[in-house]
């Protein structure tokens, strides 16, 4: 992946994560997704009091892109941390890995970018943050 897209991702899920809700955890996340044709989908974390209907920013962004037409995820790029503090680097939950596994791109693998800042970002493939993935 060409480290101007991995950039624009950062750029878009740090933008996503300002609309974040999230008064219980206080710990807002944004993500950026990217699909084949180069659109851009984004998400932020949205909390409920039923902490089980909370929605993650990875599936938010996710959920727009297939509700849009599209059936595969290139990369994604997902930036979090607390209301007031340092960003930390926000790995997706196992939910959100499943999620992303039933997407995958034609080269059969989904980049997976977590990020405190620009320059300050790890890059994985989905396959080594969940092996093994359920699948038909």
């Amino acid at each position: 992946m060409k480290e101007e897209v991995i950039k624009l991702l950062i750029t878009e899920a740090d933008k996503a994560r300002k609309y974040a809700y999230a008064p219980y955890s206080n710990f807002l996340v944004g993500a950026a997704l990217v699909v084949p044709s180069g659109r851009i989908f984004t998400g932020c974390n949205v909390e409920n009091s039923s902490y089980g209907l909370t929605n993650c920013a990875e599936r938010t962004a996710v959920f727009k892109a297939i509700s849009e037409g599209q059936r595969h995820i290139d990369a994604i790029a997902i930036v979090g941390g607390p209301l007031a503090g340092e960003m930390e680097y926000a790995y997706p939950c196992g939910a959100c890995r499943q999620v992303l596994a039933e997407f995958l791109p034609e080269s059969g693998d989904i980049d997976i970018i977590v990020a405190k800042s620009l320059e300050d970002y790890k890059k994985f493939k989905l396959s080594e943050l969940l092996p093994k993935s359920f699948s038909l």
